[in-house]
């Protein structure tokens, strides 16, 4: 991993694929278009250079639009930037595969991903439905295709050379062993929700000794109770080192070797997260050994519905 003190400019190496992955990733789940749109450009004129989509969040070509708007003025060359999207839960089926990455890379207006990951590792009902749903308002689950069906088309993404690496997201150590131990092209990086309140070090443990990079999304604990940036060891170190307690999280992140991503639709918050700097080693084993409270605040690794993610209308 190279950085400077100023830890926004970490990029991480991807082992099992091509080029590295900026530690600072910005978020893409923005349920307003418009305020997406805004978002995303003020994120790249702040200077991420990691967006995060995914097909499920039904805005890849307001990334995209964005996206082309920074390169045709010229303060951004694709080489700069690195972008993921995921393989939704409806389309985990081998033959599925490839059409829902083509019309990802449509919608996005690129030529290749940086990453592509599956979404979770739960398949639904395959078809134009997003959430299909029974009787019950239950989810209704594909017992027609293993995770390891689907792996083996990610695969075949990066055969072709218009995915230059994959990955897995939502998913338990358990179902991540499995996937490891048969996968041809291991995962370059496994996205789930951790912060100082679900620090993961044992998932983060296995990522490390396999060459996966681990990326944290709700690092901040996408503002819910119990609120991170209230905690008080947090605070005391944020006081004493002059950041922010949101910023002292994110540079925790950075600093145990992990990548994360923010999302906002507030300009200040936006630089604020991409502003980040180093912490004293004390304070980073303060935070180890001082914050014992944890929870997890989305259910996804259990269900494969993303808590996060409103349901379509």
């Amino acid at each position: 991993m190279s950085s400077t003190e100023h830890l926004r400019h970490t990029r991480i190496p991807l082992a099992h694929g091509g080029g590295a992955m900026p530690a600072v990733g910005f978020g893409t789940l923005i349920a307003d278009r418009s305020a997406a749109s805004r978002s995303i450009t003020a994120a790249l004129q702040t200077g991420f250079r990691h967006l995060d989509a995914a097909e499920r969040y039904l805005n890849e070509d307001v990334v995209g639009d964005a996206v082309k708007q920074a390169f045709n003025a010229g303060t951004l060359t694709r080489e700069e930037l690195f972008v993921t999207s995921k393989l939704w839960n409806t389309n985990h089926r081998p033959e599925r595969v490839r059409p829902a990455f083509e019309a990802s890379l449509r919608r996005l207006q690129l030529d290749y991903l940086d990453l592509y990951l599956v979404h979770t590792p739960f398949a639904f009902q395959p078809g134009d439905e997003m959430d299909p749903r029974d009787e019950h308002d239950h989810p209704i689950y594909d017992t027609g295709v293993t995770l390891a069906d689907t792996w083996r088309a990610m695969e075949r993404l990066v055969d072709e050379g218009r995915c230059r690496a994959i990955g897995l997201s939502d998913i338990t150590l358990p179902a991540l062993k499995e996937i490891v131990a048969v996968a041809r092209i291991q995962p370059a990086v496994l996205q789930v929700e951790s912060h100082p309140y679900l620090p993961e070090w044992e998932l983060l443990e296995f990522c490390r000794q396999h060459g996966i990079v681990l990326l944290a999304f709700a690092p901040l604990g996408h503002g819910m109770e119990p609120r991170i940036a209230d905690d008080p060891v947090i605070q005391a170190i944020a006081r004493r080192v002059d950041q922010t307690p949101a910023q002292v999280a994110l540079s925790w992140a950075v600093q145990r070797g992990t990548a994360f991503l923010t999302t906002s639709t507030n300009p200040a918050h936006i630089e604020q997260n991409f502003d980040i700097a180093r912490l004293p080693d004390d304070a980073m084993q303060v935070m180890r050994q001082g914050i014992d409270t944890r929870v997890r605040l989305n259910a996804v690794v259990e269900t494969g519905v993303p808590g996060f993610v409103p349901r379509r209308a």
